[in-house]
């Protein structure tokens, strides 16, 4: 239903989870994989998808959606993309 949290809190259904919450409970999924929580975590998880993203379609605006990053030069430097190399692949695209 809108409104309600998929994901809540200690606090009870009314309240979200907390950030802390969200990174143990990705921790504890890394681990059931048998990786290191150490090395991922939910800002590494949340990069990577987008650069996937980026890489697999060259779509900067689909991952720039994804990060929900108001400015396509904000999604360029979170990803560390060259924009020469970002400009390349535009130009790749006909319309």
């Amino acid at each position: 239903m809108p409104g309600e949290f998929l994901f809540t809190g200690r606090r009870g259904v009314e309240r979200s989870m907390t950030t802390r919450q969200h990174a143990r409970l990705v921790a504890e999924w890394i681990g059931s994989v048998g990786l290191d929580p150490r090395l991922f975590g939910t800002h590494s998880l949340r990069r990577t998808k987008a650069t996937l993203i980026y890489r697999r379609t060259g779509n900067l605006g689909l991952s720039s959606f994804c990060l929900d990053t108001p400015k396509i030069e904000s999604t360029v430097r979170y990803l560390g993309i060259e924009v020469d190399d970002a400009l390349a692949i535009a130009e790749q695209v006909d319309v």
